[in-house]
């Protein structure tokens, strides 16, 4: 996956001096205790690192100015021990530029009937502690996160892993820089956007090029660079010459070999995690890219077609999200209207992405009705099966909107020996005509980006975070 540096989460515990410092040396003990058995858990993807007890308002501010100037930090997690004064966590929490988990929990699972007295009640206030501090974010419209329960349950555990995530994933998006290979694909109004308004929003750098600057870049990759790529390709995939020679087959297999150096190098160079093509727009080059398209997104950079940057960026950010594990680009084509059956057919002309795939990929060479290319490469695969979620992001105007649908996506059970392309298939919910009804009702645009890894609780969480309208079909 293309990089994303190590992240690590503050983990502050709120307390005041009231107490007396026995009492906020066992707050502490509890506290290092409760991350280091998170830490240990292997649940978390990203450690967790405390902090010295949040016990004053100079405290709490000299913690969040902190952590904004870390870029190693990507957020928060708080945890009200006793009771902690919110006027006390006004400024700090004002000043916080990332995300914020709320944790209500507390040290023991139970209360202790036996032996419990005032010293353990005055101590143990976590449920005091939550409705001031709640109240205080909300006050604040500080967009954080909530979660409940004992700290030591898997759902508990799972829950914070599944933010931390998110919160990531917040953060690459002011590093997700788009490099634009030709214009939007003619005539067609859910490519556009607002690129000056998507970069303040979201954090996304859009830049445009030529294909002439990458026609630069293939014309310098050697043909040693090459045959090592294409050997690669024979350990990693099957080969269908179909009708062709080997040696056409090979040739057309090795342009797109080419491409992928040359879009990589040009990637790299320029910083750009993510991209996008125009079969409009191909001058100077062979083919369309497409198996070079699907090994860059199987690498971890954003991608969708015709010029779609919105869909790209949001690519490289669910990717990100979901550590680029059945996450990608699609397009719906084409639906299944037999009862019962109801489905939507998704694909592209070349561009699937392999994460997605059930079994290993063929590369197969066939004609491309558009673009008045020679014919390209493309991997050719089913989809897997599961339950995730599709996004779509449209520029409305007046604002950005996300469409957010919960699907089932399941293996084909039938062949389609005459498709030279990948597919996915995959019901939506609540059911075929309320789902199909709602997107489009609400908007949603033919380019999405689909995610066997992630919740609509986690796509709901980072729109929170950018002030990003949402609309759930579920």
């Amino acid at each position: 996956m293309t990089t994303v540096s190590d992240k690590q989460f503050w983990f502050v515990v709120g307390s005041q001096h009231l107490y007396g410092e026995v009492a906020l040396g066992e707050v502490k003990a509890h506290a290092q205790e409760m991350v280091d058995a998170l830490n240990n858990s292997g649940v978390l993807p990203y450690p967790l690192v405390l902090q010295d007890l949040a016990v004053s308002a100079d405290k709490i501010t000299t913690i969040m100015k902190e952590v904004n100037y870390r870029d190693e930090v990507a957020g928060v997690i708080t945890w009200m021990h006793t009771f902690s004064p919110a006027k006390m966590w006004i400024r700090g929490t004002n000043l916080l530029q990332k995300p914020l988990l709320h944790l209500a929990t507390q040290y023991n699972e139970s209360i202790p009937w036996a032996t419990i007295d005032m010293d353990f009640m005055n101590l143990n206030q976590a449920a005091h502690g939550d409705r001031e501090y709640g109240f205080i974010n909300a006050r604040l419209n500080k967009q954080n996160k909530v979660v409940v329960g004992y700290w030591q349950r898997p759902n508990v555990q799972k829950q914070i892993a599944e933010w931390m995530d998110v919160a990531v994933a917040y953060n690459e998006s002011f590093n997700i820089k788009v490099a634009r290979f030709g214009d939007n694909m003619r005539n067609v109004g859910v490519t556009e956007g607002d690129k000056v308004e998507a970069q303040i929003q979201f954090g996304w750098t859009v830049d445009y090029f030529g294909i002439g600057d990458l026609v630069a870049y293939v014309n310098e990759v050697t043909e040693e660079e090459i045959n090592a790529l294409f050997a690669e390709y024979a350990e990693q995939y099957d080969f269908d010459y179909g009708n062709y020679s080997k040696e056409a087959w090979e040739a057309s297999v090795k342009v797109q070999a080419s491409y992928e150096i040359a879009l990589k190098r040009f990637l790299d160079n320029g910083g750009y995690n993510a991209f996008t093509s125009n079969f409009e727009d191909l001058h100077g080059m062979k083919q369309l890219p497409g198996l070079a398209v699907q090994r860059l997104m199987a690498q971890g950079y954003g991608f969708a077609g015709e010029g779609d940057w919105k869909t790209a960026a949001l690519d490289r950010l669910l990717k990100v999200m979901a550590h680029n594990v059945n996450t990608g680009f699609m397009e719906d084509y084409t639906y299944e209207m037999a009862e019962g059956k109801e489905a939507i057919l998704q694909s592209h002309m070349l561009e699937v992405d392999p994460s997605l795939a059930s079994s290993k990929p063929k590369v197969l060479v066939s004609p491309l009705g558009i673009g008045d290319r020679e014919d390209p490469a493309r991997l050719v695969f089913d989809g897997k099966a599961g339950e995730g979620v599709v996004v779509s992001m449209a520029d409305f105007g007046t604002h950005y909107k996300l469409l957010i649908n919960e699907v089932e996506a399941f293996e084909p059970e039938v062949a389609a020996p005459n498709l030279p392309v990948a597919r996915v298939l995959w019901k939506v919910k609540p059911n075929f005509q309320d789902g199909v009804k709602a997107w489009i009702e609400n908007g949603g645009g033919h380019h999405t980006v689909v995610s066997l890894n992630l919740t609509t609780d986690q796509i709901v969480s980072y729109a929170k975070l950018v002030g990003l309208e949402y609309v759930i079909i579920k």
